[in-house]
């Protein structure tokens, strides 16, 4: 499971995180009826947003689904019909290409000669099955396989001082193009413009997204970058998400809908979390009084430059207080110290040492951390280690057999080796919450 949208269950909700699973299973299950086993290891969060596009326009599609691992042996309602199909075949499509560019680039396990000749063959099955998909869907995917294969021309085009946005437009021109079809598909041909615009903007915010997560890694390894290849800033790179954030949110007031509370959470609220998640600002709001507020998700700012041990309170700034004031670590009186600034108060009588645990109550045992038991393998380590076509594949088998996909939160991603979060598992309210649940910052 990959992408950048990767929606928390409590800020969907009940029905809307209901249906959102619909359209991942709906897409994994499309790929296996259509493509066989082995294409489900393509399923990815962005590529149902196509299906969800195409019911927002024309209405729901479901049938019931057996048993998976996944959804811990349980069945459910899953999307079906054309929209599932054209995620199918969009998805396969992109994979097919980036198995291709790891062939030619021998990367990896690529680089042995035998290995290259599968991927070669799965990526040239994979290109076929979704072209002969796309037909019976009337979706000419020679357009998503011809905007891909720009991608390494201009890249060798760009330099420093060029746009970041040259090296994004192949993947800009793919992703209009597939969401524009969901409107044929929905039969509302009049919503095609603006979805295109949609999928073109989406398409920029992916790529720059990608670019920005894989940024110290790519120099650490020497590997090719659009933002170092061009120069580009990050704060330029946040201006630029940003405008294609507000862009998605103006093209899609253009479209009509049936229903559109799942692609406007997907594509306006989720897509506002993953520009504050690959930028490092993980909360949605921050309280403006420097105090906790109460309000799940919220933390206090913390002061420029100061890097404070755990309990201690932020050091005075500026000459030493007069006579009588208060030093740094201590809090004044009536003051309200920052959460986890001061250490519990000691029970009485003790002298400052918590109290023994009382007889007879058997202390609760630590649960065993993500990585043991059955989810020991593969490994979280750090820096990520990369694994190869067929060891990527077993781990995919493996994780899928062990619901490490479900519960292990994060899970090693299968082929990169870089954390992934759980896609059923939230801590929010915990002390590891990423999102803002309670608080909604969009006026429409």
């Amino acid at each position: 499971m990959f992408g950048i949208i990767r929606p928390c269950r409590n800020r969907l909700g009940a029905d809307l995180r209901e249906s959102w699973l619909a359209h991942l299973c709906g897409l994994c299950l499309a790929l296996r009826d259509d493509h066989g086993h082995m294409a489900r290891v393509v399923t990815n969060y962005d590529g149902l947003v196509i299906s969800a596009l195409v019911e927002a326009q024309r209405g729901r599609s479901r049938r019931t689904a057996g048993p998976c691992a996944l959804r811990g042996m349980q069945s459910a309602d899953v999307a079906v019909g054309a929209g599932a199909r054209l995620a199918a075949t969009v998805s396969l499509v992109l994979a097919s290409a980036k198995v291709g560019d790891h062939v030619d680039d021998r990367d990896g396990a690529f680089a042995s000669a035998p290995v290259r000749g599968i991927g070669r063959q799965v990526a040239r099955r994979w290109a076929a099955q979704a072209a002969a998909t796309g037909t019976d869907l009337g979706f000419d995917t020679s357009v998503l396989v011809a905007a891909v294969a720009r991608q390494s021309a201009v890249e060798a085009a760009a330099g420093l001082g060029s746009s970041v946005l040259l090296v994004t437009e192949p993947t800009e021109t793919a992703a209009g193009e597939a969401v524009a079809q969901t409107a044929v598909l929905a039969g509302r041909p009049g919503n095609a413009g603006p979805l295109r615009e949609v999928g073109r903007l989406f398409g920029r915010l992916a790529h720059l997204l990608d670019a920005v997560e894989d940024l110290s890694e790519d120099r650490a390894s020497g590997a090719y970058n659009p933002l170092d290849a061009t120069g580009t800033t990050l704060e330029e790179a946040r201006r630029l998400c940003e405008d294609a954030a507000l862009g998605i949110k103006l093209a899609l007031k253009e479209v009509e809908f049936a229903d559109d509370r799942l692609v406007h959470t997907l594509l306006v609220h989720e897509v506002r979390e993953s520009i504050r998640r690959a930028f490092g600002e993980p909360h949605s709001h921050a309280c403006p009084t420097g105090l906790h507020s109460g309000v799940v998700g919220h933390t206090p700012p913390t002061p420029p430059g100061w890097n404070p041990e755990p309990g201690m309170y932020p050091p005075p700034q500026g000459p030493p207080p007069p006579h009588g004031g208060h030093p740094a670590g201590q809090v004044p009186p009536g003051a309200v110290p920052p959460p986890g600034a001061m250490p519990p108060p000691a029970a009485p009588g003790t002298g400052g040492t918590p109290p023994p645990p009382r007889k007879g109550k058997r202390k609760r045992a630590a649960e065993p951390p993500p990585g043991s038991g059955p989810w020991c393998w593969p490994k979280l380590v750090k820096p990520p280690i990369e694994r190869g076509f067929v060891l990527g594949c077993l781990a995919i088998l493996y994780q899928c057999g062990t619901c490490q996909y479900c519960c292990r939160d994060p899970y090693p991603g299968p082929f990169s080796g870089k954390p992934r979060d759980a896609w059923c598992n939230c801590d929010c309210g915990g002390p590891n919450c990423d999102c803002d649940c309670g608080c909604c910052d969009c006026n429409c």
